[in-house]
C-alpha cells in the first residue's frame, strides 16, 4: 500500500482554500464557487501540470516533482517564502527517518560570555523546537526568568501558551503566539519524524484550545526580524525590535538581539531596566 504524506495532503488542501482567485489572476467564468479558495483543476492550470499530476499531490502521493513545478504550485498557491520553503521541506521529507541528533543541545562557552557583554541589549539563545538556550539578565528582566525553570519547561512556546504573565506581556499576544506556532510548524517540517516536536506539540495542543486551533490551521511563518510591544509591569510599555542570527556551528541554534529606537520612551525604559538589574547577583548558567 503507497504510503501517504498526510502532512503534505494537509497544506496544501488548506492553502488551496485560502487561495484568492481574482488574486491568482483567474477570470470570472459565472460558476458558483461552492467551497473557498481555489479549485484543484485551477491550481493545476496556473501551476501548469495536469490536474490528475496535482490531484495525486494533493493527495499525499508519493511524487516528486521537480523544482519548476513546485514554484509553479507555490506561485498558484500564493505561497510567501516561508510557505514555498515548507512545502520543499514536506515533499523531501516523505518517509524520511529523523535527522535530528537525540543528544541534548549546548551552547558553546563563547556564545554564553558573548551573551552576558549584551548589558544594555536582551539577547536570547534559542534551539530546536523553540527551547531556550541560554539568555542573559536583561531578557531575563525583560521577558521572564528561563534559567531559573527546570529544563523541560524552559521552551519559548510552552511560556508563551501556558504562562499567564506572558499573556499579560505582550500588547498583541495573539499575533504572537500564532507566529510563535508557525514558526514551530516551519520547523516541524524539515523533520516530521522527530519525537520531542511531536510531542511538544501533542501537549500544548492538548493544554491550550488556541494553539489547537492554529495548529490545525498549517499556517508557516520565518522569523526574522521584526518588533514587539509590551505591558512590562515594571517600566510600562515599551516597543523592542529583534534581528535573528543563526549561530556558527549548528543551525539548530538562533540568536535573538533585541534593541530600542534610539531616543525613544522605549530607550529610556529599557535603559531603566538594565540599571535595575544591573546590581543583581548573576545567575549560573
Amino acid at each position: 500500500m503507497t504510503e501517504v504524506n498526510r502532512e503534505l495532503a494537509d497544506f496544501l488542501r488548506r492553502a488551496r482554500s485560502k487561495a484568492d482567485p481574482e488574486r491568482a489572476g483567474l477570470p470570472a467564468d459565472g460558476r458558483v464557487r461552492r467551497v473557498p479558495g481555489l479549485r484543484r483543476e485551477e491550481v493545476a492550470m496556473l501551476a501548469g501540470v495536469s490536474t490528475d499530476y496535482y490531484t495525486r499531490l494533493e493527495q499525499g502521493r508519493r511524487i516528486t516533482p521537480s523544482a519548476g513545478v513546485i514554484n509553479g504550485i507555490a506561485h498558484a498557491l500564493g505561497l510567501d517564502d516561508a510557505g514555498r520553503l515548507h512545502l520543499v521541506h514536506l515533499i523531501g521529507a516523505a518517509g524520511r527517518p529523523s535527522r535530528r541528533p537525540t543528544a541534548a543541545q549546548r551552547i558553546r562557552p563563547g556564545l554564553r560570555l558573548l551573551l552576558d557583554t549584551f548589558h544594555s541589549h536582551p539577547a536570547l539563545i534559542l534551539g530546536r523546537r523553540t527551547d531556550v538556550l541560554a539568555c542573559n539578565r536583561l531578557a531575563r528582566a525583560l521577558f521572564t526568568d528561563f534559567e531559573a525553570m527546570r529544563p523541560r519547561e524552559r521552551n519559548y512556546s510552552r511560556w508563551m501558551f501556558l504562562d499567564g504573565a506572558a499573556r499579560e506581556l505582550f500588547v498583541d499576544w495573539e499575533q504572537h503566539a500564532r507566529n510563535c506556532v508557525e514558526a514551530l510548524r516551519l520547523e516541524s517540517g524539515r523533520d516530521p519524524g522527530d519525537e520531542p516536536t511531536r510531542a511538544l506539540v501533542a501537549d500544548l495542543c492538548k493544554r491550550s484550545p488556541e494553539f489547537q486551533a492554529w495548529w490545525d490551521d498549517h499556517g508557516v511563518y520565518q522569523r526574522t526580524f521584526g518588533e514587539k510591544r509590551l505591558r512590562h509591569p515594571l517600566v510600562g510599555e515599551l516597543t523592542v525590535h529583534y534581528e535573528t542570527l543563526t549561530t556558527t556551528g549548528d543551525s539548530d541554534q538562533t540568536l535573538f538581539l533585541y534593541t530600542a529606537e534610539q531616543g525613544t520612551p522605549s530607550q529610556e525604559a529599557l535603559a531603566l531596566l538594565a540599571s535595575w538589574t544591573a546590581t543583581a547577583p548573576p545567575q549560573p548558567a
